[in-house]
């Protein structure tokens, strides 16, 4: 058994790119996974699934209660690709209500259970954008920045009781959805020559940081964001 082994851990939105490699390697390290999804019956082979929203209330603390889980990994999300001035009151709203209002009761319905038991683990998966402004983003932004102090603040609270809460904040990764635009020469010139290492993140760049800071050797990391944009924000 590994040093998670007997944990329970929640990934959202894991139904398929970076997500379900997430809950893939998450259960490589030892503990019971499963994956939040609105679907479950869409689960990947070999991965657990349960129904949960995170536009629902209802539906993220029936599925946390249900779970206990020690382990919640928050990376569902969704985002845009405009001008401010096209930005939809519904628009902005549904940002929102899944990237930061529903991270924020799905931390609060799995911190409940973790405080009461005096330990867990909790990781936000951020973006880049949550720490520097990205044109054509303005809501994405918004709610990724708001993440970002969110996790900080539940680490204040919650860290006296044996829970950490931190964050991954993504860079452009490569997955199967948009491996056609960072293959595009233009894409490429305007958006991958900016980032210092020359390429794009790929799955595994972002499964190392989470399942290093829900292990054991993470313990005194606590309310801290690691950045895995391959160098975009140093400069």
């Amino acid at each position: 058994m590994t040093a998670l082994g007997g944990q329970v851990a929640l990934v959202t939105g894991a139904r398929r790119g970076i997500g379900r490699e997430l809950a893939l390697a998450l259960a490589d390290a030892g503990p019971r996974t499963v994956i939040g999804v609105r679907e479950p019956s869409e689960a990947p082979d070999g991965l657990e699934a349960i129904d949960l929203d995170l536009r629902d209330l209802g539906s993220i603390r029936a599925a946390i209660d249900q779970l206990r889980p020690t382990i919640l990994v928050n990376n569902a999300g969704i985002g845009t690709n405009h001008d401010a001035l096209e930005a939809t009151e519904e628009e902005w709203d549904e940002i929102l209500d899944v990237n930061l209002k529903g991270l924020f009761f799905a931390c609060q319905a799995a911190g409940r259970h973790m405080v009461e038991r005096g330990y867990g683990r909790i990781v936000n998966i951020g973006s880049q954008a949550g720490h520097v402004g990205i044109r054509r983003n303005a809501a994405y932004c918004a709610s990724k920045g708001g993440v970002e102090l969110l996790t900080k603040v539940l680490a204040l609270e919650w860290g006296p009781s044996g829970v950490t809460v931190n964050m991954v904040a993504l860079g452009f990764m490569r997955t199967a959805a948009n491996a056609e635009q960072l293959d595009r020469p233009e894409f490429v010139e305007e958006v991958i020559a900016r980032v210092p290492v020359a390429r794009a993140g790929t799955p595994g760049d972002v499964t190392a940081a989470v399942v290093f800071l829900v292990s054991p050797a993470a313990s005194f990391v606590n309310g801290t964001s690691i950045l895995v944009d391959g160098g975009w924000t140093a400069q």
